[in-house]
């Protein structure tokens, strides 16, 4: 239930200061849109949003997000189920090292990356089985990286959530522990699996520092959207890197959107 502004005098205290402090935040969000707004010149921006190098940029990126998400989330189900429903040896030190690519530098993560691939076994997948060092595929492995971890944290959380008496109960109606994960378990976390492919696909599309240690920042190869902004602004393309952020800031606000959507319809299951 919304709270209002009646009642004793410290409950509206509380209520200014609480209120006050989302002000603020959302207040200096909107002025960094606004300033973006008035630096660009309009002609300048339209010509650089429709660019072959945005265009380029823009399908690279949405195209190794539903990669890497499609791959984090098929690695992050099962792992996050056993994270969530089996006890084990060294658990908590598991998943403390699930949670290390979101703490740690997505620099640090793509400069371990870069140097496994220099390492004999790395340099064997390099060259013999899939190029990952400074073309795309790099882009997706350091993609799934990053967002892995997210993934298996919101799963975790989804799968913590659902009481185990309902796997119990088909377990007691004849279905093998599979079954019962297909047909019960997963059914009953279908909303937090799309809100997790939702986020982990958003920030996939976001993701810098790994992808430019391991892919690197190539013109038009290796280019997606936070690479292109650098670029740009490394050439002094202001309005090119405005029109680029405003690009991803349209695709974050229609990931969380869609979230949110998923996630206002759980509540009424």
């Amino acid at each position: 239930m919304p709270l209002t502004l009646h009642g004793t005098r410290s409950d509206r205290a509380f209520h200014i200061v609480v209120l006050s402090a989302l002000s603020i935040l959302v207040f200096f969000l909107i002025l960094l849109i606004v300033s973006l707004v008035a630096t660009a010149d309009l002609t300048l921006f339209l010509s650089s949003l429709f660019s072959d190098e945005a265009r380029f940029a823009i399908s690279l990126s949405l195209i190794t997000a539903t990669i890497s998400t499609i791959l984090a989330i098929f690695i992050s189900i099962p792992a996050a189920y056993a994270v969530s429903k089996f006890n084990f040896p060294c658990k908590d030190i598991v998943d403390s090292l699930l949670d290390l690519p979101i703490v740690l530098s997505p620099v640090a993560l793509g400069a371990v990356l870069l140097i496994f691939f220099n390492t004999p076994v790395g340099s064997f997948i390099d060259k013999n089985v899939i190029r990952f060092s400074f073309a795309v595929p790099g882009i997706v492995l350091a993609q799934v990286v990053v967002i892995t971890a997210l993934a298996v944290r919101l799963l975790k959380s989804t799968f913590d959530s659902i009481d185990p008496r309902y796997e119990l109960v088909s377990r007691t109606l004849g279905c093998s522990k599979f079954r019962a994960f297909i047909k019960v378990t997963l059914p009953l976390a279908k909303n937090g699996l799309i809100s997790a492919a939702i986020l982990t696909w958003a920030r996939a599309v976001g993701e810098f520092g790994a992808t430019m240690m391991l892919a690197g920042a190539t013109f038009m190869k290796t280019e997606t959207l936070p690479i292109a902004i650098m670029l740009s602004l490394g050439s002094a393309d202001v309005n090119k890197a405005i029109a680029l952020i405003f690009i991803l800031i349209i695709i974050a606000m229609i990931a969380l959107f869609f979230m949110r959507k998923v996630m206002h319809g759980s509540y009424h299951l």
